[in-house]
């Protein structure tokens, strides 16, 4: 019987997991390898940064989940990769980590097919200062978002006593990615402070690694707001303007002290901005292991980017930015040296960026990462294993391809969480990576890519929280929600 192994269980490893069990039944063994004991559905930590969902409603517990579906479920972290196996062990073999309050163990796990699907490392450590553990807060875990929505109310509180806050949210270095999270967490903020009627009392300041709002780390985008064409920066800056939301683009935070941010623009000049509330995001590393072939030597250089990130089926060659083409991304998301490893989500390295790539005269780059996660992480996890349990079945099907270049990608970002008030961005863009053979214009699909802001989006988002919670627990035709 072949052996599937699924390294991490976020929303793309979770939805391979399911879908290779539903796909295979008992014709293959599936395990998933995760450090984490809970699936956490990311887009609602922004609910849990305001206060307005407890971190129990965007977990659930794995084991219960993986033992009703029959996979073997094994919490640890994977440090090390032999895709040839070794002398003592024939067959490709992981090694993983399980550590508990008094041990820490390390196993083994073979595998005929391996997914890599292990996510972010946030790096906080990139700027000193960062993080929860430094001087500002976050909402990239539910952990992280209960302690920010700890200082805000404090901080509404004070407000409330009369004293004048600066709040400022952002992205924390100027190779971020996921400026959607800051962009939806200032509008909940903004919100959340005129619930209050403590806004006047407030400065918000919006700080970013974008050259302009609406970039989005996919070099913004056309939109059909009303039948109109609007770019996604004259969309983002109404909404700025409109709420009072200061911003400072093309930026990258050098540190960050108590109550003040140190950071260097486009133009190479260096500031300084107090504070009294800071959520500013990490860059992303990837969570690479330390990889061997047959004879122990170290390969670790040849499977994965300097930044940790798994290589596939992509055109990795140095280009100039205006020689990238959609053809760079890849299709099946297989490592080029191994047939038998595929990595999908954020685990995978991507052949360039999607926004135009920014040095300042200080040389430092200046520009968002390609962002990967969401619906196109979902969708490559069920491909992925749509694939590959058509190799184990023999199937001839040609295999599917699910390159970013052909993906769209739809996005709620709340802009205020309440039932009759609040609001949210609903954007929809077609294709991810802008396809310029296609659609030579814009590099995107006019009918397709479109935004629009209202209460309506507010509905929306809340029953897809709890659409996907319902999904990702795999209760029944689980199946049939689409990514």
């Amino acid at each position: 019987m072949k052996k599937i192994v699924v390294l991490g269980a976020g929303i793309s490893g979770h939805t391979s997991a399911l879908f290779l069990k539903r796909y295979l039944g008992d014709k293959a063994e599936i395990h998933v390898v995760s450090p984490a004991s809970n699936y956490n559905w990311i887009p609602s930590n922004i609910w849990v940064g305001v206060g307005k969902m407890d971190p129990s409603e965007v977990k659930i517990s794995l084991a219960p989940i993986y033992k009703e579906q029959n996979i073997n479920f094994h919490q640890g972290k994977g440090i090390e990769l032999w895709p040839e196996g070794n002398e003592q062990i024939t067959s490709p073999f992981i090694i993983y980590e399980t550590t508990t309050s008094a041990t820490t163990e390390k196993k083994s796990l073979e595998y005929n097919f391996l997914i890599n699907a292990t996510g972010p490392k946030l790096n906080f450590s990139a700027t000193p200062g960062l993080g929860p553990e430094g001087h500002s807060v976050s909402v990239c875990t539910p952990e992280h978002a209960v302690e920010a929505s700890h200082q805000l109310s404090q901080l509404i509180l004070e407000m409330k006593n009369g004293n004048k806050k600066t709040l400022v949210i952002g992205t924390g270095h100027g190779m971020c990615t996921c400026e959607g999270a800051a962009f939806e967490y200032v509008f909940n903020v903004d919100f959340e402070l005129r619930q209050h009627n403590v806004r006047h009392m407030a400065e918000l300041i919006y700080i970013t690694n974008e050259a302009q709002l609406g970039d989005f780390g996919v070099n913004g985008m056309q939109l059909n707001v009303g039948g109109f064409l609007t770019s996604s920066k004259v969309f983002a800056e109404s909404l700025y303007l409109e709420r009072d939301v200061k911003f400072i683009l093309g930026a990258h935070v050098r540190r960050v002290e108590k109550n003040k941010v140190e950071y260097e623009t486009l133009d190479g000049s260096i500031h300084a901005l107090n504070f009294d509330f800071a959520m500013l995001l990490p860059p992303f590393r990837g969570n690479s292991m330390q990889t061997f072939n047959k004879s122990g030597l170290e390969i670790t250089d040849q499977i994965y980017t300097p930044a940790g990130f798994m290589k596939v089926d992509a055109n990795y060659q140095a280009k100039h930015y205006d020689d990238w083409s959609h053809k760079d991304w890849p299709e099946y998301y297989i490592n080029p040296k191994y047939s038998n490893i595929y990595a999908i989500g954020i685990a995978f390295a991507p052949p360039h960026q999607i926004s135009i790539p920014r040095t300042n005269p200080n040389g430092v780059m200046i520009a968002p990462a390609p962002p990967r996660t969401g619906m196109p992480s979902a969708t490559m996890g069920r491909v992925v294993a749509r694939n590959i349990a058509n190799i184990i079945i023999g199937n001839n099907e040609k295999l599917k391809t699910c390159s970013m270049a052909e993906l769209g990608a739809a996005c709620v970002a709340s802009a205020g969480a309440d039932l009759f008030h609040g609001s949210a961005v609903s954007i929809v863009m077609s294709p991810v990576v802008p396809n310029f053979s296609d659609y030579p214009l814009t590099g995107r699909n006019d009918e397709e890519t479109y935004g629009e802001i209202g209460l309506a989006g507010h509905w929306l988002k809340r029953l897809l929280h709890t659409v996907f919670i319902y999904k990702a627990k795999a209760k029944p035709f689980w199946w049939v929600i689409p990514e």
